[in-house]
């Protein structure tokens, strides 16, 4: 029997229908949604900056929607529910009060980016108006690693769980998953995801309701709230949990609870900085509500991790010693580290009906997050390198074609390291736990390059560069020294990549700092920054015109004709007179003083949550 045979109730033809039929439904509802789009509005798909930013013009209900969704990877629901098998309930809090941060953040370099960049494609376009091109490369690198990694950690669970559930060829399950969302990405481009990742993060919010409701007050192997406090309370007497106050599953005090949310936190700081996806949605959102759009995103969020972990990891550890369960003494620790603790739960509480909806689950929030992946990849792919240093006069025909081309090519590259993965025994927990030591020197020199107007050309590749260094050393040391030998197993440990995201994170923010102070760059202003794309200044104000020319159409048919015409001619001269002279560098168009206080009100916002959750987080730790 296969390790992953005992969840197996579904047919491999079903895990291939859903794998192929729902990607391709979403084909199609893109290809409808996109002909809509193209005949009845101004925002036409075919120009890049429409496929790329969706013409920044993006509400903030749409916005929230896509922070939760390509933040909900199949990572979040198969990780949080795999510590909360290993510590308990304090697992899913920790891992959602560990990952909920950084959107906060994101917040305060939301509205940074819309006032000191308007008009830019991806963050990393800053970083070369900045710095130049040495730095730039450097963080295209960056930024393309945390994307791969992020990238095939979705098909690594997302293929884990199709085949634990269906029996599906691995290999197959990690090239054909992201088939359909390269499709409808190519398709209806940044807007119609946001469209796509509504309707996902609805479908996903309404399963894991449904796993919840039926957990707590229909199934009769748990027995509601109290059954299953009493059936924790009886496995943590035959296997306690190391680390937690009296081995207990029911309690918030947990040292190695404690000790993965700080990686949470480190390691999602990368992740989430250095995603151009989150950058697209700040980029793509309209400039006064940007800050209501990332905090609204931050708090919805928390409720997913947090309440599909109490219910199916929980449920894990509680039916584990059930006749009931697949795997007779619970699941082994390589079960563990694949994140099958929830699909397993699902299959034990509702059989064949709760394994279907866990696989729609899965698919759903692989595909959502996916989306995102492919589209900001593309945007870097096309406008960091394809456009700033191959061919700076590039039509938009030919952006548009190259970021299409993209992503196809990332759907390709992404199923392939997925694959390499799969094939040297890299588990998804492993991945999860390192992957910010590689990245996560980046996060302070990025950061402090949208906030710190003095930070230096040096200070960005000494901070990243030495940084990923720290990082590593930090990481071989301990698990050389605490564990005894470097393996794969012993560099996955908890405090080996506890040390190697934490000395990549602190050390590359410190030095960077540091070269900075000694001789900091006194004489760059933000103007260079409003340059960059000036093309996209003219085609927002010919976007502009032509709203105020529909209104008035509107209301004087007969002028419309005469009046579109000198309109199309004076907005066709404006787009082909822009160069890089400095009517780019005005002000924004918005309203300076509105942005200026969105920040100071996105800063306390962000400090506040942030305070409340990590105080909350170590009052349980102690008092628990």
């Amino acid at each position: 029997m296969s390790s992953t045979a005992g969840a197996q109730v579904l047919s491999q033809g079903t895990g291939y229908g859903v794998v192929l039929g729902i990607g391709l439904v979403f084909a199609v509802l893109m290809m409808g949604l996109s002909t809509l789009q193209n005949r009845y509005t101004n925002f036409k798909i075919a120009t890049s900056e429409e496929f790329n930013t969706a013409s920044r013009s993006v509400k903030p209900g749409l916005i929230a929607s896509g922070i939760v969704s390509a933040w909900t990877w199949a990572a979040t629901l198969l990780q949080s529910s795999t510590v909360t098998y290993q510590y308990g309930l304090c697992g899913g809090y920790y891992y959602a009060a560990g990952a909920t941060l950084q959107i906060f953040l994101m917040s305060v370099l939301a509205v940074r980016v819309k006032m000191i960049a308007p008009y830019c494609h991806t963050y990393l376009e800053i970083v070369q108006a900045r710095y130049g091109n040495t730095p730039h490369f450097i963080f295209v690198t960056f930024a393309l690693v945390t994307n791969l990694i992020v990238s095939s950690m979705l098909l690594l669970g997302g293929s884990a769980v199709v085949n634990a559930l269906t029996g599906m060829n691995i290999y197959a399950a990690n090239f054909l998953i992201p088939i359909g969302v390269v499709i409808y990405v190519i398709l209806g481009g940044l807007r119609a995801t946001f469209l796509c990742d509504y309707s996902h993060t609805l479908i996903l919010m309404i399963i894991i309701l449904y796993f919840y409701f039926y957990t707590y007050t229909e199934s009769d192997l748990i027995g509601g709230i109290e059954g299953m406090y009493h059936l924790l309370q009886k496995v943590a007497e035959e296997r306690p949990v190391s680390g937690n106050a009296q081995g207990s599953y029911m309690t918030l005090r947990s040292n190695y609870g404690l000790v993965f949310m700080v990686i949470q936190i480190f390691g999602g700081l990368g992740t989430v900085m250095l995603d151009q996806g989150y950058w697209q949605r700040a980029i793509a959102s309209k400039a006064k509500t940007a800050v209501r759009a990332y905090l609204m995103g931050g708090v919805a969020w928390f409720a997913v991790p947090l309440t599909f972990s109490t219910v199916m990891g929980l449920a894990a550890v509680a039916l584990s010693t059930s006749p009931e369960f697949p795997y007779l003494g619970g699941l082994s620790t390589a079960q563990i580290n694949a994140g099958l603790a929830s699909p397993t739960g699902a299959v034990t509480l509702l059989g064949t009906g709760g394994a279907a909806a866990m696989l729609i689950l899965l698919f759903m929030a692989v595909t959502s997050a996916a989306s995102s992946e492919m589209i900001a990849t593309s945007s870097i792919l096309t406008f960091d390198l394809y456009q700033i240093h191959f061919k700076p006069d590039a039509s938009p025909e030919a952006l548009i074609r190259v970021s299409h081309i993209m992503v196809g090519v990332w759907g390709v590259i992404m199923s392939c390291v997925a694959c390499l993965w799969n094939g040297i025994g890299i588990s998804l927990n492993w991945l999860f736990l390192f992957s910010g030591t590689l990245y996560t020197a980046a996060v302070g020199p990025i950061v402090l390059s949208v906030l710190w107007r003095k930070q230096t050309r040096i200070a960005v590749i000494s901070g990243s560069l030495g940084g990923v260094c720290i990082g590593v050393i930090c990481w071989l040391v301990v698990a050389k020294v605490h564990y005894g030998a470097l393996t794969v197993a012993t560099t996955g440990e908890i405090y080996a990549t506890l040390a190697g995201n934490m000395g990549s994170c602190c050390s590359g923010a410190l030095i960077s700092i540091i070269v900075t102070l000694i001789k900091p760059d006194n004489e760059f202003d933000w103007s260079e920054t409003k340059k960059i794309n000036p093309r996209g200044r003219a085609m927002d104000e010919q976007s502009a015109q032509q709203e105020q020319s529909a209104s008035r159409h509107s209301e004087d048919p007969s002028s419309s004709e005469k009046i579109d015409e000198s309109e199309k001619t004076e907005a066709n001269a404006q787009i082909s007179s822009v160069g890089d002279g400095a009517s780019a560098a005005e002000p924004p168009p918005e309203d300076y003083e509105v942005l200026r206080k969105s920040l100071r009100a996105a800063t306390w916002a962000s400090l506040i949550m942030s305070f409340i959750i990590i105080f909350v987080s170590f009052i349980f730790a102690i008092a628990g």
